[in-house]
């Protein structure tokens, strides 16, 4: 999975842990950041049950093959939001999608992006922009998505979510997955340990990895379910469904604080689906 190291890379190290306000502009540069010099290990680690080809919304493994929570995208123009190596797109367009446009806040993850397109050869038009400025005209496209894209990652959600709506078309279709927000009452623990409730579910300040001299590295961010759903309203967007994935039993695998003890009495993920009337 990996094109420039012979041994396996590691994440960037964070000299302390924080929680606590930020701006929009320092959210974004910590994301580009910390993604730059995390996409190695994060493909390294994750690549084989993303695979260069496939459309996974969440560690449960909710897969779109058979999800479908996108609905028909037969001859529609499709945006990916935080696209990483841009696996989803690449699926649709192995799906027969012609028109999908993805992005990503990284440059390095959009090399990894470019580098899966030479080797399988179906190639997916990529752009490095801010989902909290999005340089695409209002209207441009039919559906917008995004798996665990840039969403859990924005200080102002509502913000995002109203770019995200500028450019789709009405009756276009939006669909994300982030974090469940109930997952931020207890510690990123998969086990038996990460059960127990540490912190207050309106506690909305940021998790924020620091350098040695403050300076943020990682930073993700805290919306409640009324605060999504709230955002969505005032983007213009009607809720269609939320999605709470269960674990399934024929998913072993640990990521991060995802895993199968905890994720089958517990819920990691929420997918909203929506529209633009």
């Amino acid at each position: 999975m990996h094109d420039s190291v012979n041994e396996e890379p590691e994440y960037p190290t964070p000299g302390g842990v924080e929680r606590r306000s930020m701006t929009t502009e320092e959210s974004a540069r910590a994301g580009r950041r910390w993604w730059d010099g995390a996409a190695d290990a994060y493909q390294f680690e994750h690549g084989d049950f993303l695979r260069d080809v496939g459309f996974v919304w969440s560690p449960e493994g909710v897969d779109e093959a058979r999800a479908r929570l996108l609905g028909d995208v037969a001859g529609a123009r499709i945006l990916e939001i935080g696209c990483g190596a841009g696996q989803c797109s690449r699926w649709l367009r192995d799906q027969g999608v012609g028109e999908v446009v993805a992005f990503d806040v990284s440059l390095r993850q959009l090399q990894h992006s470019r580098r899966i397109d030479e080797q399988t050869g179906l190639r997916v038009p990529t752009v490095q922009a801010d989902v909290q400025r999005l340089p695409f005209a209002d209207a441009s496209f039919d559906v917008a998505f995004s798996a665990f894209g840039a969403f859990p990652f924005v200080p102002a959600a509502e913000a995002a979510l109203a770019e995200t709506a500028r450019v789709l078309k009405p009756g276009g279709r939006f669909v994300f997955s982030v974090t469940h927000p109930i997952r931020w009452c207890f510690p990123d623990d998969p086990t038996e340990h990460g059960m127990t409730l540490r912190q207050s579910y309106f506690d909305r300040r940021a998790y924020v990895e620091e350098d040695e001299h403050g300076r943020a590295l990682y930073a993700e961010h805290h919306h409640t379910v009324g605060d999504w759903i709230r955002g969505l309203v005032t983007a213009g967007l009607v809720v269609r469904d939320m999605v709470e994935p269960e674990w399934p039993e024929d998913n072993d695998q640990v990521w991060g604080g995802w895993g199968p003890v905890r994720g089958r009495v517990l819920p990691g993920t929420a997918i909203f689906v929506t529209t633009r009337p």
